[in-house]
């Protein structure tokens, strides 16, 4: 595995291309100069030809950079961009039937919202914990109910593997998500409806790298 151990400080997901005002691979590009540390792919919606040629952009980019791609949910896509990973959810397929997929060289998160779904988890074949929704967010219709940061820093002591909150995440919230105890977070809209989005990585790794020396 080339990210064996992959930097989850900044954890950028992301929103839909059209949402991105100064083009999609440019703000992806200007987020990783900021200090994004690893990409998710999360664009529903679209056709799987639409999703794969985008994808095909961010992937020859992500590569240039140094920066690993994960493919959100869907495995057969990650596979046929030779992704970094995968991400999946509770309600997506088995984390064990996608480990089988994309072989044990690949990434693999699994989302947990709960006590239950955290203790469940298989360290030989989750690689990390996505915990959240933290806070409610709008980005996720389905996504569970919001935990708080209260149940953050119980699941996070709790997670046998590296976690990553995400929910609601912004630059003035950071740092309490980070005094929880994660290894990173992962943000959706804090970077893509920034009028600078290479202000506002930035702005968020100065959060992450502060937390983390303290």
């Amino acid at each position: 595995m080339k990210y064996h151990h992959p930097d989850y400080t900044l954890y950028m997901v992301t929103d839909a291309p059209s949402a991105y005002r100064h083009g999609f691979l440019a703000s992806v590009e200007a987020a990783v100069a900021g200090g994004v540390t690893i990409v998710q792919y999360r664009a529903d919606g679209k056709s799987k030809r639409e999703l794969y040629e985008t994808g095909a952009l961010l992937r020859d980019l992500l590569k240039r950079l140094d920066v690993p791609l994960i493919i959100n949910d869907h495995v057969d896509l990650a596979l046929a961009l030779d992704a970094d990973g995968v991400h999946v959810g509770q309600n997506d397929l088995p984390a064990a039937i996608v480990r089988k997929l994309i072989g044990k060289h690949k990434l693999l998160g699994l989302s947990a919202s709960n006590r239950a779904q955290v203790l469940a988890v298989d360290t030989d074949i989750v690689d990390y914990i996505g915990i959240g929704p933290v806070f409610a967010t709008a980005t996720k219709p389905d996504a569970a109910p919001a935990t708080g940061i209260a149940n953050l820093l119980g699941l996070a002591s709790l997670s046998p593997l590296p976690s990553v909150a995400i929910g609601g995440i912004t630059l003035d919230n950071a740092a309490s998500i980070f005094a929880a105890g994660v290894n990173g977070i992962a943000v959706v809209s804090a970077l893509s409806r920034a009028d600078d989005i290479h202000a506002a990585a930035q702005a968020l790794r100065a959060v992450a790298q502060t937390a983390k020396s303290a």
